[in-house]
């Protein structure tokens, strides 16, 4: 048993009862929530990573499906990672954007992007409608390394990046961004921002979260081959 399963079997872990998949259609999910009493400090959170977890708001979690394990933990190994021609477009569209770093958000302004991007892009969703609650929850916690990266168009803000820094890379927790620039293409610009920002930071990988194959939400992250996918607990590299 390696390190992080070590850890793993000292944390309780809680499992929902099945639930309508988000994803797939006439499908259902369950989900593992690591223990919410435990506080989860940057340590654990890059260790769960490793496992194929990811957070969202103060909870870390996996799928753990009955007869489904179509949601495969991916990341993106920075260092062999190259810009494609049309990721180099999308970097050269975007060089009238400021990005600013910082360590919360003015809840305001990013609230008032974060609403029109869910009602506009995720009205069929879980987190529809959005609100200042669900909003707070969903983006901070107290315990971890987090980096909020802002993109302005002079005092405009068009995307918020919600990045955790782990031990082994940068995590993207959650991207929202202005639904009437689509021509900008936000969400490709942010990952590549944040794959300039591991390399910048000196880190080995950024972790996308679970891809799904033949899911429109999740295609996006096939741009970004070559990446690793965690197979049957070991990650496996793609090209």
């Amino acid at each position: 048993m390696n390190t992080n399963s070590k850890i793993i079997s000292s944390i309780r872990l809680f499992r929902t009862s099945p639930h309508p998949c988000s994803y797939k259609e006439n499908q259902r999910a369950a989900t593992v929530f690591v223990d919410p009493d435990l506080a989860i400090d940057k340590s654990i959170n890059s260790k769960l990573s490793d496992l194929g977890y990811r957070r969202s708001g103060a909870h870390l979690y996996r799928p753990d499906c009955d007869f489904c394990s179509a949601c495969i933990s991916c990341r993106v190994p920075v260092d062999f990672y190259q810009f494609k021609r049309s990721q180099q477009r999308i970097l050269t569209n975007n060089k009238d954007l400021n990005v600013v770093e910082r360590n919360d958000l003015i809840c305001d302004e990013s609230f008032s992007l974060y609403e029109r991007y869910i009602n506009m892009r995720h009205a069929d969703g879980d987190m529809y409608p959005a609100t200042p609650e669900q909003f707070e929850a969903f983006i901070k916690t107290k315990t971890v390394d987090t980096r909020f990266f802002l993109f302005y168009r002079d005092t405009k803000l068009l995307a918020v990046s919600v990045t955790d820094v782990l031990e082994q890379g940068l995590s993207a927790v959650y991207t929202f961004f202005d639904p009437a620039e689509p021509k900008r293409s936000l969400g490709i610009h942010a990952v590549l921002h944040q794959i300039n920002k591991a390399k910048e930071f000196g880190l080995p990988y950024l972790f996308l979260g679970y891809w799904i194959k033949n899911c429109q939400k999740m295609e996006y992250k096939s741009l970004f081959r070559p990446m690793e996918m965690l197979v049957d607990g070991n990650w496996i590299l793609v090209k």
